[in-house]
């Protein structure tokens, strides 16, 4: 789903949360979607930890502790351009499928900085930030 379709999801679904999973630098260096003016919750998790990247084995605890212990019927993964996020929601949909929760796990599939350009530059072609979506800095 692209950037733009799931912030109407957020706004048109006040329970639906948004979950960032890029690393703790990327928050910090880059920037973070801003949802507070909608109210729904959003979760920073990272799906890999940084620098080796390795898989983070407490993601769904970590996730089900910044939502108050809740997972919503509707969860927005996003990351830098989408494949991270893709591997948090496929996990997830299937850890809540065998759980018997039918949770809506969507992918944002540009991402926050979304594809390189001709310049081999984020943040400009697409995502999150290209469409001028809310953002801020951590």
């Amino acid at each position: 789903m692209k950037p733009q379709e799931a912030y109407e999801i957020l706004r048109s679904n006040p329970a639906a949360a948004l979950v960032d999973v890029r690393t703790q630098a990327e928050w910090n260096f880059v920037g973070i979607p801003d949802t507070r003016d909608l109210g729904n919750a959003m979760a920073l998790v990272q799906w890999a930890r940084y620098p080796d990247m390795a898989v983070n084995t407490n993601f769904v605890q970590e996730l089900t502790d910044q939502l108050g212990g809740q997972i919503p019927d509707t969860l927005l993964f996003i990351c830098r351009s989408g494949a991270r996020s893709q591997n948090a929601a496929q996990m997830i949909s299937q850890q809540m499928s065998q759980a018997g929760r039918d949770v809506r796990c969507i992918n944002v599939a540009e991402g926050f900085e979304g594809d390189l350009d001709s310049k081999s530059q984020r943040g400009k072609l697409n995502g999150w930030k290209a469409g001028a979506l809310p953002w801020r800095q951590t």
